[in-house]
């Protein structure tokens, strides 16, 4: 059995990878690390609360005394989802996105030396690339040019990563995805909020003119790529995941409300945020070249099943929806 530490394994894109870690490879198990911040769920995994390879730890990432605690127990991998992710939440306060993202990322890397982890991935973002203009994509020789506090705080991270590897021979490696969307998502970001919104006839918030640029992956297919970054991939490398589907915000939101069976009026335009990048672009051939991994979810069919999800687990989004969400929510978007 092989002893993987996932940080952050309550939040949207952790908890997805440990069931899809639970479902796959029998090998592996788990030792979910989490503190619980707004965005992190314990019911996002009660579906697997009991399984014999799934344990969890309630941890902070920035405590070195407890990190140390869990890894000293041995640690063979350890998979670093644990951030503060959101951007506009960045734009009002970047501390916790430094001491989280920053000083949280170096405290794991001091103490997965000291225990001898063998794989450390790094889950990163497109974000820390910057803004594109029309054309062209991202790639991983790509200069870090992050335009937010939350990209520049996964900028840092992975420069760190990057000099642990070049520094102390690290096993470390660097993954860097587009915009995900699926189940157990927080509905502070796009999809799911829009979702939430309109199976309540509410207003759905569109920043600008709405012909912002993201590519988007399904949560699975990111998970799969992560699994094969882990398993397989060369350490020391940074490598892409993306879906290769851009859509700009307005025609995801139109898609939204045709799947919703709703009306364009319920779209309100806001002010944009304040440095708010234009276009993301993934080249992800790297990893379809070296590892053999490729999107298998169509945006069309993903985008179906992910408004499904949300309507049969409204219990879940109901949980969510309380007085501090909504106090950002008015805070971020004006009243509905």
């Amino acid at each position: 059995m092989i002893p993987v530490l996932v940080t952050g394994g309550c939040g949207f894109i952790g908890s997805n990878f440990v069931h899809y870690l639970l479902e796959t490879d029998p090998d592996a198990s788990i030792i979910n690390f989490d503190c619980l911040t707004y965005a992190g769920n314990l019911a996002n995994l009660a579906k697997v609360s009991d399984h014999p390879r799934y344990r969890f730890v309630n941890g902070d990432i920035t405590d070195r005394d407890a990190v140390r605690k869990v890894l000293a127990g041995g640690v063979h991998s350890v998979i670093h989802f644990a951030a503060e992710s959101h951007v506009d939440r960045s734009i009002h306060d970047s501390g916790p996105f430094v001491r989280t993202n920053i000083l949280g990322t170096q405290t794991l890397l001091d103490a997965a030396r000291k225990y001898g982890v063998e794989r450390f991935v790094q889950i990163s973002t497109d974000e820390v690339y910057g803004s594109l203009g029309a054309t062209g994509a991202f790639t991983e020789d790509t200069p870090l040019a992050p335009n937010s506090p939350y990209a520049a705080s996964k900028a840092a991270a992975d420069l760190l990563v990057r000099s642990y590897v070049h520094t102390f021979s690290f096993p470390g490696l660097t993954t860097r995805c587009s915009n995900n969307y699926g189940p157990y998502q927080f509905p502070e970001k796009l999809i799911p909020l829009f979702i939430s919104n309109l199976f309540r006839d509410e207003s759905v918030p569109v920043y600008g003119d709405g012909l912002n640029v993201r590519d988007w992956i399904h949560v699975r297919d990111h998970c799969a790529a992560v699994h094969r970054v882990w398993s397989s991939g060369r350490v020391g490398e940074v490598y892409n995941i993306g879906g290769r589907c851009e859509r700009t915000n307005l025609d995801l939101t139109m898609a939204l409300l045709d799947a919703t069976d709703k009306p364009r009026s319920l779209i309100r335009y806001v002010k944009d945020r304040p440095g708010h990048d234009r276009r993301y672009a993934i080249d992800c051939t790297k990893i379809e070249r070296e590892l053999g991994w490729k999107p298998a979810i169509p945006f069309e069919q993903g985008l179906r099943d992910t408004v499904r999800w949300y309507k049969e687990h409204s219990d879940w989004v109901a949980n969510i929806r309380n007085g501090e969400y909504l106090n950002y929510y008015e805070r971020q978007y004006g009243a509905r």
